[in-house]
């Protein structure tokens, strides 16, 4: 059994865990950067690396590089309702954040993201599973297993960025995440593909519906197409996500016309996502939660890079100031769940509040009008676009003045004022008769409601609706006594 210590153990090697291990190790902390796997490995995901995210890999040095330089650049969005001609967007360009994202299969990206932990001094150990987190006197102990044999490693704290079956998270939280917050998502890449590398897609259909499809391009004729899904409105028979992606292929005529000459490479993979749960601590004792594994992934698009990049810097600079002092307990570690909770709670609350929204299938009509009148606007309103724009990229987070506000001017009245006008019995669908199991998520949406699943909805709209309410509060506090402070200082 091996032995060590070391300031700080990062259990975790993704662009989360990855990131905080090189902004520590650059500080002159000792810094052990673990992983199960062994690198380069390959990750389900949208590979969608958007603006405030490249701004993160450039503060890293990552995106400096030749390889990176030649990834394939995503200038436009187009969203797709139906059969309905989509509303193309460009990615908005703001306070000098890129004007585009890019598509990187997590293959290169979370591998360059290690090089650069790498040369910032910090040790990278993968093909080392973590199984255990330990307190001990002054100080805590991570054990686990490898090839070798078992190991340990002995930390003054420990971040957990081991994704969202986090060892970590369950070990701080003392349980797993409630099913609630959890998306399932499947994809494949293919090569070939018609169309412009420059524009990812993203449709919604009805008979899909509260899941969504995305095709972004990876370069050079490839793409990665997947599709995504809450779990708890995953279907309640045999079949699956991997099988109505195929399906999808075959019938969607605009997703086949791309695809016509295109073949499949390698297989279609799937992987759960934990969403953001405000309710959930990001700290304890010698232990803090970053990316995934403290569920920041936005719940309507299911983006968790630029967030996972986001909370290693506010880590990093938290962890610093505490191991630099010695004071290393939950509270002095507050700083950092304060600033993940100012930064993108507000922002992150709306996205659930949607997300809770569409979670009654039984109104999927209602909610894909909505959607209808979204993109039809946008189409002709180039301010609207540009809003909707930075909502579907996540050029919200840190820009206040745009983010939620934007966001809830979008999706506000064309949500919730549908939602106002239904009746109660065509919400609850009392005298209707009884829904049979859907083959597919979009059969539930037909004549005919279960009302525990109405109430059972409306019940945890209310208390999502609470946490938003709760999160403009706070906002609005801390940009109140800022606003203060500042009103001082020019006295």
């Amino acid at each position: 059994m091996e032995s060590d210590e070391c300031d700080v153990v990062v259990v975790g090697g993704g662009p989360a865990g990855a990131a905080a291990a090189a902004r520590l190790a650059a500080r002159g902390f000792r810094t052990v950067l673990i992983d199960r796997a062994r690198f380069p490995r390959d990750k389900v995901c949208g590979d969608f690396v958007g603006p405030m995210a490249l701004a993160e890999l450039a503060d890293l040095g990552v995106a400096q590089t030749e390889a990176f330089g030649a990834t394939s650049r995503m200038a436009q969005l187009a969203l797709h309702i139906d059969a309905d001609q989509p509303a193309v967007m460009s990615i908005p360009k703001i306070d000098g954040i890129p004007g585009y994202g890019r598509v990187i299969p997590r293959l290169q990206l979370d591998a360059w993201i290690q090089d650069a932990a790498r040369r910032a001094g910090s040790t990278v150990l993968d093909g080392r599973k973590a199984e255990a987190v330990e307190r001990a006197p002054d100080g805590i102990v991570v054990r686990g297993r490898s090839a070798a044999g078992p190991w340990q490693l002995r930390a003054r704290l420990v971040l957990g960025a081991d994704g969202s079956n986090s060892m970590v998270a369950r070990t701080l939280r003392g349980g797993v995440p409630p099913s609630q917050d959890r998306i399932m998502a499947v994809r494949a890449y293919f090569d070939d593909v018609e169309g412009a590398d420059g524009r990812g897609d993203i449709w919604f259909r009805g008979d899909t519906f509260p899941g969504y499809h995305w095709l972004f391009p990876t370069g050079g004729g490839s793409a990665n197409l997947g599709v995504g899904m809450l779990t708890s409105t995953y279907p309640r028979s045999g079949r699956n996500l991997r099988e109505m992606l195929l399906r999808l292929i075959a019938e969607d005529a605009s997703l086949r016309h791309r695809l016509r000459g295109a073949r499949m490479r390698g297989r279609v993979l799937g992987h759960p996502l934990t969403t953001y749960n405000p309710r959930l601590p990001l700290i304890g004792d010698r232990m803090m939660l970053l990316g995934d594994a403290a569920g920041l992934i936005n719940p309507l698009n299911g983006e968790g890079i630029q967030y996972a990049l986001h909370s290693a810097r506010w880590a990093a600079v938290i962890a610093a100031d505490c191991l630099a002092s010695d004071q290393l307990d939950a509270g002095s570690l507050e700083g950092y769940q304060r600033r993940v909770h100012q930064s993108l709670g507000t922002d992150l609350a709306l996205s659930r509040l949607i997300v809770q929204l569409i979670r009654y299938r039984n109104l999927n009509h209602v909610w894909l009008g909505a959607l209808r009148s979204i993109a039809s606007r946008a189409k002709t309103d180039p301010d609207y676009a540009h809003h909707l724009g930075c909502v579907l990229t996540g050029l919200t987070p840190d820009v206040s003045t745009l983010g939620t506000g934007a966001a809830a001017k979008i999706f506000g009245q064309a949500l919730v004022s549908p939602l106002a006008g239904a009746s109660w019995h065509r919400l609850t669908g009392r005298g209707r008769p009884a829904r049979p199991a859907p083959d597919e998520p979009g059969a539930a949406a037909g004549p005919g409601a279960v009302p525990g699943e109405f109430m059972n909805w409306a019940a945890g709209t209310g208390r999502v609706l609470s946490e938003f309410t709760t999160q403009l509060t706070r906002a609005a506090i801390t940009r109140n006594t800022a606003a203060g402070r500042g009103a001082r200082v020019l006295e």
